[in-house]
């Protein structure tokens, strides 16, 4: 589904991923994981076409590296921001609406989404600004769905938010699975990346340094302690 060969993304002249190699198959959770600043949100940016890069991103076998971010959604890779980028002062629903892609029938509709987050419903008429942190990542979620994406990439989407939340997210997460959404999630928090993934990258200081399953990882005790740990 996705392939990323000797990847390497610069913001102007600082040179931060230095050749990154990552694979999410069909129908697979895979997460990315490490701390911050190690350059895991520039990887899902630079797969994305938002940053400038070199190397190979193919997406369903077609290179897609170098085209425009709106034409590699077209193509059904969907990217949640980290920053939660809602149109502050529209609706719930409309922002729902406004991540459609004109396609008459995919495999979620507005109440999908309602379905799984009764509280977006609560609130569909709603302005987006005044949601709480919690309900403005559901809604970035959803939206992106709207899109009916084949892969998804989610960056931090359990930052801030409240336990309870976290555990409606992982449910979230596995229920793309479920319908044949594959999904890329960079995340901080080990617990959910291992509950929910099939396999894991670990990245240091801008390239990959662990690769494998994450029963493989609980074994490793020497790339949790030296990647992982605070």
């Amino acid at each position: 589904m996705l392939q990323v060969e000797n990847l390497h993304a610069f913001y102007g002249k600082s040179h931060v991923l230095h050749g990154v190699d990552i694979r999410v198959d069909a129908g697979e959770i895979v997460s990315l994981l490490g701390r911050n600043g190690v350059g895991r949100s520039t990887t899902v940016k630079a797969i994305m076409g938002m940053v400038e890069a070199k190397g190979s991103v193919k997406f369903k076998g077609e290179e897609i590296r170098g085209l425009e971010s709106y034409q590699i959604a077209h193509k059904g890779l969907g990217y949640v921001p980290e920053s939660r980028d809602i149109f502050p002062t529209l609706t719930v629903e409309q922002n729902l609406i406004l991540g459609l892609k004109g396609k008459s029938a995919g495999r979620w509709s507005i109440d999908d989404m309602y379905r799984m987050f009764p509280r977006l419903k609560d609130r569909q008429h709603t302005q987006a600004g005044v949601l709480s942190g919690g309900e403005q990542q559901m809604l970035t979620l959803c939206r992106t769905l709207m899109g009916d994406p084949d892969l998804i990439m989610i960056d931090e989407p359990t930052e801030g938010l409240a336990p309870k939340i976290v555990e409606l997210v992982a449910e979230y997460l596995k229920e793309l699975q479920n319908r044949g959404i594959s999904v890329l999630l960079v995340e901080q928090k080990l617990a959910i990346a291992m509950q929910i993934s099939q396999r894991v990258y670990v990245m240091g200081h801008g390239h990959i340094v662990f690769e494998g399953t994450p029963a493989e990882l609980t074994e490793n005790a020497q790339i949790r302690r030296e990647w992982l740990e605070v």
